[in-house]
This record gives structure tokens, sequence and C-alpha cells, in this order.
């Protein structure tokens, strides 16, 4: 498996949430993931988020997504409406194996963060030969 759901008590904290509030707010950093060819690609969605703010760590196949979305308001002003949530928001992910963690691509664009990750080459799948009838050569 290239990607194991993290966080088991995320979910927990969501039903929580829709039991003890009137609105449910949506997930703070949905993520879509799938293997395109020999990539494996995760999606998250950060609108609003400052690039600079965005840390990306991976230990022992863990992989951890930190950022921080701050309020457009200045210092001082009244809240009317405050619906975007802010502060730091986290997710972790476990990879598989079978994944290049030493050779992760990341990119921000019109807030999506998207992370290629490669499958290793010692996980793709190889073709062996095998030598048939008119390839053996008598030894006298």
């Amino acid at each position: 498996m290239m990607l194991m759901r993290t966080d088991p008590f995320r979910e927990i904290d969501r039903l929580a949430q829709q039991v003890f509030t009137q609105t449910p707010r949506p997930s703070a950093m949905p993520m879509d993931a799938y293997r395109s060819g020999d990539d494996f690609v995760v999606h998250f969605d950060l609108p609003g988020i400052d690039p600079e703010s965005i840390d990306l760590d991976v230990e022992r196949n863990v992989l951890s997504v930190r950022a921080e979305r701050r309020s457009p308001a200045p210092e001082g002003a009244e809240p009317v409406v405050a619906e975007r949530p802010t502060g730091t928001f986290t997710r972790q992910l476990f990879l598989g194996d079978t994944l290049d963690t030493d050779r992760i691509d990341a990119s921000y664009d019109a807030g999506v963060l998207t992370l290629r990750i490669p499958v290793a080459e010692q996980a793709k799948p190889r073709r062996i030969q095998i030598a048939g009838g008119a390839d053996r050569r008598q030894l006298t």
C-alpha cells in the first residue's frame, strides 16, 4: 500500500464537531491522493495560505504538512463575519516503503499544495527475460 490514512482521531474529532456544533465546519486541510504512472500525487486544499508558512517534513515514512492562515483583517478591526478558519493546520500521512521520500517534489498554486512522490525503483515491476531452447548452447 502506498499511503495509509492517518490520524485515527481525526474522524472522532469530526464527528464530535458535528454533534456539538450546529453548523459543522469543513475539514481544514482536505486532500486527494492517487497514483499517476510512476508518481504518487497528493493535493491539499490550502486556500489563502502564504506559501512561506508551509512546512513539509518526512521522518521515517511519516509526511507532516503544517501551514498557517492569518486573518486578513488589520489589528483592531471589528469582525462582522468570521467564517474562514485561521491558525495553524497540520496533517500527517504514513507513506508506504514503496515510495521514494528523498525525491518529493512540492508546488503550491491557486490554493492547492501538490506533492509528487516517485515510486521507488525497487518497487517498480520489472520484466524478467527467460532464455529459450534456441538461446542455449552445448558445451563440448
